[in-house]
């Protein structure tokens, strides 16, 4: 009988302890509850959101309660060694050069494509930012410097995408992630005095979602580096307005009404996912065991 070989399956498709839907329960309770808490230090939003002082404290630590949260349930489930080994992927640096390039130039990349579609589509270029790229990449090692997307990362992509992929596979559960991800930010589309309010969000869920495909697949090509998940988050972040979507007047959040740049870019990116899906269910079938040939 000829044996077959059983190809090793990734480190994030490690079952580990621990509820995600607890955890996404508990995170949307306490970072919706600190979000609305800061809204009414705010009033009427007149004077930005959020508000300085008690209010800006507030709302930080709504944005960091995914990490929070993240390291209670693993600790109540994996004690101090869980922690460690989740704090330790931090500052996982080791990766390949590529894997660097492909955090830090994706959203670039996707956002200047898109401007050439724009161009060839409507036959005008859509306006560019005038942020300096050295500003851009001196904000992206400040945030990298003070952890900047520690608090999401930890969560999103520390706790609950391992968990969840052990049990309906990367593709699908970063898809799943990148829905919760989305949602959660869903006040800020409602609360005044902030860059999101009244926009759209279906086409932010459309993005968010597709990014999330993206950095879960830089997560498993890098053995799950939080690192690397954080760097790609904050170059999103702060790369994004290299070409900007285009804001629209405050109107009802739900509308898909939206530029051009807007929908070009979430088409875009969607491509991008759908291509790396496909190959997260080729990564899927190769960590699969092989069965043994009957004789």
């Amino acid at each position: 009988m000829v044996e077959s070989v059983t190809p090793r399956a990734p480190e994030w498709k490690a079952t580990e302890a621990g509820s995600v839907l607890v955890f996404f329960v508990i995170t949307f309770a306490v970072t919706w509850s600190l979000w609305l808490a800061a809204w009414a230090i705010s009033g009427d939003g007149a004077a930005g959101y959020p508000p300085a002082g008690v209010g800006t404290l507030l709302f930080y630590l709504g944005v960091f309660a995914p990490g929070i949260v993240a390291v209670w349930l693993t600790h109540r489930h994996q004690g101090s060694k869980g922690i460690g080994a989740l704090l330790g992927r931090l500052v996982q640096v080791g990766a390949r050069l590529r894997w660097y390039a492909f955090a830090l130039a994706y959203m670039a990349a996707v956002k200047l494509t898109a401007a050439l579609i724009h161009r060839l589509v409507s036959g005008a270029w859509p306006r560019f930012g005038t942020e300096p790229i050295l500003l851009m990449l001196g904000a992206i090692l400040l945030s990298m410097l003070i952890f900047g997307q520690a608090g999401e990362e930890l969560g999103w992509r520390g706790y609950a995408l391992p968990r969840l992929a052990a049990r309906i596979g990367l593709g699908p559960a970063s898809v799943v992630i990148g829905v919760i991800w989305a949602a959660w930010h869903l006040p800020l589309f409602f609360i005044p005095g902030i860059e999101t309010t009244g926009q759209s969000f279906p086409l932010y869920a459309l993005g968010v979602i597709a990014l999330s495909v993206a950095i879960s697949w830089l997560y498993a090509n890098t053995n799950g580096s939080l690192f690397l998940t954080m760097l790609m988050h904050s170059a999103i972040n702060n790369t994004k307005d290299i070409v900007p979507t285009g804001a629209r007047p405050p109107a009802n959040p739900f509308s898909p009404s939206a530029s051009l740049m807007g929908w070009i870019t979430a088409a875009l990116l969607w491509v991008c996912a759908g291509y790396l899906l496909i190959r997260m269910r080729r990564l899927a079938d190769y960590a699969r065991p092989a069965r043994t040939p009957r004789m």
